[in-house]
């Protein structure tokens, strides 16, 4: 197990699940940093058990407990994939510790997204729904088309998860919405059709249309579609494995170590916007 001095304390929220198990592992094997707490819910069957063992990495002397509180006072960073109001929560506890928080939570309302604006007054907030470098590349790539191409280009956004998703559209899919209604000079709330079904009539011109699709085990899929009269210009990313969205959250972690206090994305973290 590696000692904890001239290492980032890392803590992870949520320790059990596929995701966190996954952080668990990236983090243990990256250098810089260090586990130093990991919690789930209270009530879960792994509190008192060794995070480690959990991950089937072995034991690394860190027990799983369920107060988020204590943990998050004692760490440097926290990474959350949760769920929106365990995320809330834990980023207020990271306001009051002073610890910078990685969130790849995902179903996080404009509501709640201002929430986490207020605790980043206080500690860098890196909060992106897809922390994959292909993903933030896509956002980037899909609000440059936007801008190009005018409204008689029609946008439509297809994703597929896993047939255990709760939240739809995906976050990723939103986060390609706004990225696309960003390139053509508006707001996806004026723009976004989320749901078609029965007699809707002709398309409206400068609608931003999402499909979904879920089933199997599907990591994750998008597809950001441009159809023009004549062409189609399609842009997609699919991950194979969550592994991409540790090692974002891996990278993430260490580029807070630094920073300011603010609301960052991805792309501040891959230096696409300073």
């Amino acid at each position: 197990m590696a000692t904890m001095e001239n290492q980032i304390k890392v803590g992870i929220v949520g320790c059990a699940g596929r995701m966190g198990q996954m952080l668990v592992t990236h983090f243990n094997a990256t250098d810089g940093c260090v586990i130093a707490g990991a919690t789930e819910h209270a009530g879960h069957a792994v509190i008192g058990q060794d995070v480690g063992v959990i991950a089937g990495l072995g034991p690394l002397g860190v027990i799983v407990g369920d107060d988020a509180a204590h943990m998050i006072a004692v760490v440097d960073a926290v990474v959350d994939f949760t769920i929106p109001e365990a995320t809330l929560e834990h980023a207020r506890l990271a306001a009051q510790a002073g610890a910078a928080i990685v969130i790849g939570t995902t179903g996080i309302s404009d509501e709640q997204g201002e929430e986490l604006a207020r605790a980043a007054r206080h500690v860098p907030v890196v909060w992106a729904p897809n922390m994959s470098v292909g993903v933030t590349l896509l956002l980037a790539l899909t609000e440059q088309v936007a801008r190009v191409l005018d409204d008689s280009f029609d946008i439509e956004i297809l994703e597929m998860h896993h047939r255990h998703k709760v939240d739809s559209p995906s976050g990723t899919a939103l986060g390609l919405g706004h990225a696309a209604a960003a390139g053509r000079n508006s707001e996806l709330r004026d723009v976004k059709q989320a749901v078609r079904d029965g007699h809707t009539g002709e398309r409206p011109v400068g609608e931003i249309g999402f499909a979904t699709l879920r089933g199997g085990d599907v990591v994750g899929d998008h597809t950001v579609i441009f159809a023009g009269d004549g062409e189609r210009i399609e842009l997609s990313h699919k991950a194979a494995s969550r592994k991409v969205f540790a090692a974002g959250a891996v990278r993430a972690t260490q580029w807070t170590i630094g920073a300011g206090p603010g609301l960052y994305s991805m792309r501040h973290v891959l230096g696409f916007e300073s």
